[in-house]
């Protein structure tokens, strides 16, 4: 039950799963994406060949280098030892060099923690300078030379900046107590200013997040489904019954959005099957136009070889009430469905869905980091949910294999 027909999206996104993946073999990741071995095979060839790179990179990337370290065999036997030996001489200085390197890496790590990066490569090269060369050093934690004496030079001036930067926080400590813990920078520096003190609100900002004081700060609620009043009244086919006897009878859609750590959002628009829950559609995007919603449609439509004959459940967004949404459902020859307005219950299992998808991919953090991490978290889960992931409302099996096991039956049954 593979897609008939993947789109440019879903095999850009298979490729960069591949790739960006340590240790990963066209067989496992074929697998956890639903598709054959030798499909994604030629999608991350035809993908390095447009790149530029060779055959001969591995996942990570990584290309063997021809010739690199290459010994010409020498006619006389004296000669091919004496080959050798510099060879082994030449491997032994290099495996010294990346043990040193390594060391490095790993106290210097120490350093990072809660601190700013820069700053803090240039303090562990100042603190090693009389152990080891600063060249090398710099060239480890790719740092420039110059930069790093430029640091060097202004410690004088930066000391005078940290000692601010405390007694600034006292104060902000003391203000912080007073407002019982509720004060942001905003708030904060109207009331530093108002105590007579000249202070901008970015340096505010560094400085509570510097020493850790923080305010109340609730999460910004994303208003995914806004009602399109214009639109025609569609009626409430489900019911609250989110089950189906049969694949391909009855589909559920709805929009979540992706945090990203600029404060920006992605968005994520699914298709379910009612009868196993499957992901049979799903597009990512940062927008919330209608062709998030018709793309998602299409890929349903793709996987399932056709949607004749289906209902589509919805909620109130102005995405499934627009006219194109409704004309590529009239296309496919879906029936759509919606639910009450305001009412989320009557969409409470893809509201399920999205929640289980955050829970486990986002794990208790904030955001997903930028864009494209986002994008390759989320559409390795969502391909993971189909093929491996065990639910619960399917004797703990696979969606795919619940599937899988209910056609055989039928021909069991038929035969």
């Amino acid at each position: 039950m593979a897609l008939k027909d993947y789109s440019d999206e879903f095999r850009a996104d298979a490729v960069a799963l591949y790739e960006s993946t340590p240790g990963a073999t066209y067989k496992r990741i074929a697998a956890d994406l639903g598709v054959s071995r030798g499909s994604l095979r030629n999608w991350v060839l035809r993908d390095r060949e447009r790149c530029g790179v060779g055959p001969a990179a591995g996942p990570t990337g990584a290309r063997t280098r021809a010739g690199a370290g290459k010994v010409t065999p020498a006619a006389d036997p004296d000669d091919r030892v004496r080959q050798l030996e510099a060879r082994v001489a030449e491997l032994e200085v290099s495996e010294r060099k990346l043990a040193a390197e390594r060391d490095i890496l790993r106290k210097a790590a120490k350093y990072f923690g809660g601190r700013d990066e820069l700053v803090s490569r240039f303090q562990f090269v100042h603190d090693h300078r009389n152990t080891l060369e600063v060249k090398w050093l710099c060239d480890v934690l790719g740092l420039n030379r110059s930069s790093y004496y430029k640091w060097l030079t202004s410690g004088e001036a930066r000391a005078t900046r940290q000692q601010d930067d405390r007694l600034l926080a006292e104060r902000i400590r003391r203000v912080n107590a007073a407002s019982g813990g509720t004060y942001g920078s905003p708030r904060m520096t109207a009331e530093l200013r108002e105590a007579g003190l000249r202070v901008n609100e970015k340096r505010v900002a560094r400085v509570m997040r510097m020493f850790s004081i923080t305010g109340i700060r609730l999460r910004r609620r994303v208003r995914t489904t806004v009602p399109d009043p214009a639109r025609a009244v569609v009626p409430d086919l489900f019911q609250r019954d989110f089950t189906a006897p049969e694949p391909g009878m009855k589909y559920m859609g709805d929009i979540t959005y992706l945090p990203l750590a600029s404060g920006e959002f992605l968005y994520l628009a699914t298709v379910l099957d009612c009868f196993s829950r499957r992901v049979v559609g799903w597009s990512i995007a940062g927008h919330m136009r209608t062709d998030l919603v018709t793309d998602a449609l299409r890929m349903s439509a793709a996987t399932r070889g056709g949607l004749d004959g289906s209902v589509f459940h919805s909620d109130h967004g102005a995405q499934y009430g627009s006219r194109a949404f409704a004309g590529l459902c009239d296309e496919f020859g879906a029936t759509r469905s919606m639910g009450a307005v305001g009412t989320s219950a009557d969409n409470a299992a893809c509201e399920s869905f999205h929640a289980s998808l955050k829970r486990e991919t986002l794990r208790g953090a904030r955001n997903y980091g930028d864009a494209a991490t986002c994008r390759k978290t989320v559409f390795a889960w969502l391909t993971r949910y189909n093929t491996r992931r065990r639910h619960s409302a399917n004797d703990h099996l696979s969606l795919n294999e619940y599937e899988r096991r209910h056609h055989a039956a039928k021909l069991t049954l038929a035969a």
